[in-house]
């Protein structure tokens, strides 16, 4: 027993690289071994003093002047601040802008459908021809009450009616108007009925013609009806024919009105309506020239985009001619009403 405690006694004093055991029975480290230790690349499996920190997610060196790395976009800042490099959207430094002018000559020397240079133009016509039919042959109808409205005027109250409806495609449709004009408690003052054709010219206007019957005033006439109808620029909705009677009267109309939005469900519309003659008519009370004009401003607010009710003013007057047939029969030349009703599509 002496000789092994000798023996133990011999080597620990021999190998100062075995520490003395702590109060658990694990080896304390020595000095040496309490030395942090370089960190080793753990792809390159070597490890070397001199050799910078190691990023141990990434797995690549990180340069000691290197700033740290956006964790999201996996890109590295420049190192000169945020704003270096920094350029809008789309504009990058040193490319420039894309030319801005006419399309080079060429493009007006192919075929106006690109596809028929590979395919030729009749099958490619015959392809186009079906691809309509598919997809933008589409029967379909409207029908809209503009104007159904009472008339309050200083010695008379009336009521007016002017409606519209279609049905037909995108380019050739039926069209039907109608305009009823009235005091109350008598016949109609104007009632008149249009039949038209409509094809369209171009995505905002058509081109009308057809005939137009007037059942009032007396005596009944009918008219055939060439006109052009729909959005010009700005947003203004316009309506002008012509009509020659039966008779041989030649007649004009011209309508427009816009849709100024001061909500998205109130909605001022201003509207005017201008008649004119090319001679006098003294059968009906119409004079050459300009014979008649109309101009309302109406306040609606739409319940629904379908209805919506309104009140306004319109002021008529006559000239020429015309005026003088109406104060004939004992009329008046210019009136102001204040009127109210509704407008109503579906």
């Amino acid at each position: 027993m002496t000789r092994i405690l000798i023996l133990l006694t011999a080597t620990a004093l021999a190998s100062p690289a075995l520490a003395q055991t702590s109060d658990h029975g694990h080896a304390t480290p020595s000095a040496a071994e309490t030395q942090p230790a370089t960190p080793v690349d753990p792809h390159a499996g070597h490890a070397s003093a001199s050799e910078p920190a190691v990023d141990p997610h990434a797995g690549h060196m990180m340069q000691p002047t290197q700033e740290a790395s956006d964790p999201h976009a996996g890109h590295s800042m420049p190192a000169s601040g945020a704003n270096a490099g920094h350029t809008a959207p789309g504009h990058e430094p040193g490319i420039p802008d894309p030319p801005v002018g006419p399309p080079p000559s060429g493009a007006f020397s192919s075929p106006h459908n690109a596809a028929d240079a590979v395919f030729g133009t009749g099958a490619m016509a015959d392809a186009r021809e079906i691809s309509r039919r598919e997809h933008g042959d589409i029967t379909t109808y409207n029908i809209l009450i503009d104007q159904m409205e009472s008339r309050v005027t200083k010695g008379r109250d009336g009521y007016f009616v002017s409606a519209q409806g279609w049905y037909g495609g995108d380019i050739d449709r039926l069209w039907l108007k109608t305009e009823i004009e009235s005091d109350f408690r008598e016949k109609p003052e104007q009632a008149e009925v249009q039949a038209l054709w409509s094809h369209a010219l171009d995505p905002w206007f058509n081109l009308q013609t057809g005939i137009r019957y007037d059942f009032e005033p007396s005596p009944e006439r009918a008219h055939l009806v060439v006109g052009i109808q729909g959005l010009a620029p700005y947003w203004f909705e316009v309506d002008g024919a012509l009509f020659l009677s039966d008779k041989g009267d030649l007649t004009a109309r011209f309508e427009a009105e816009y849709d100024q939005r001061i909500t998205q469900r109130l909605i001022l519309q201003p509207r005017v309506e201008i008649d004119f003659a090319l001679q006098d008519v003294p059968e009906i009370g119409v004079g050459s020239g300009l014979s008649k004009a109309e101009v309302g401003l109406r306040l609606r607010y739409e319940i629904v985009k379908e209805f919506a009710p309104y009140i306004g003013v319109e002021y008529n007057e006559t000239f020429g001619d015309t005026a003088a047939f109406e104060r004939a029969v004992g009329g008046d030349v210019s009136h102001l009403s204040f009127v109210f009703g509704v407008r109503a599509w579906f």
